[in-house]
């Protein structure tokens, strides 16, 4: 097989790995919150860990964003990046808001497994509204507001710095931006 021949097999090829290694970190963390033992026995040391999470999002997003400038394929470890990111953001509300419901029952309308606080994690980021599980302690409303404007900083800023790596990573190639996805024509 020629070079040129074998340039469309290695994208298809790295492609096909990006989106593995992305869904089995997703996979990977979900599995983690399903099985840590989270007790919620105290609010200061759940607040000291809601901290240090949010200080491990941001953590492994900018580590995610120095390898994607220096990956071979920038656009797909983007891709792989934004799947860790996403995930650990969520699933550290849902831990977050599992932990407050047992500290303090009550803070929601109705008692919240770990499925159901991932369920209002994830309907809290979608905005699709709620109508069944809602926020009633001050604390939880806080800290729903706390996931919405993390949710918009994720999905705004965040997105455009992996944009802004991925056109880093292409330029330290020597690629255009443009070479991976072909421009439309312009009439």
């Amino acid at each position: 097989m020629d070079e040129s021949a074998e340039r469309p097999y290695r994208r298809r090829r790295a492609a096909a790995l990006a989106l593995l290694r992305a869904a089995l970190v997703a996979a990977g963390l979900v599995t983690v919150y399903y099985v840590l033992p989270l007790d919620g026995r105290s609010t200061t040391r759940d607040s000291v860990t809601l901290a240090f999470g949010l200080l491990v999002v941001i953590v492994v997003f900018w580590w995610q964003v120095r390898t994607i400038v220096t990956s071979p394929h920038p656009r797909l470890k983007a891709i792989e990046a934004l799947a860790a990111t996403l995930a650990l953001f969520l699933l550290l509300f849902a831990g977050t808001y599992f932990l407050l419901e047992q500290t303090t029952p009550g803070s929601f309308s109705e008692p919240l497994t770990k499925t159901d606080s991932l369920y209002f994690t994830l309907t809290t980021f979608t905005t699709v509204g709620y109508g069944d599980i809602t926020a009633r302690s001050q604390t939880g409303r806080v800290l729903t507001m706390v996931q919405m404007v993390g949710g918009l900083m994720l999905v705004g800023v965040a997105a455009r710095i992996l944009a802004g790596a991925v056109e880093a990573g292409l330029r330290r190639q020597g690629r255009l931006p443009s070479d991976d996805f072909p421009a439309r024509r312009k009439d």
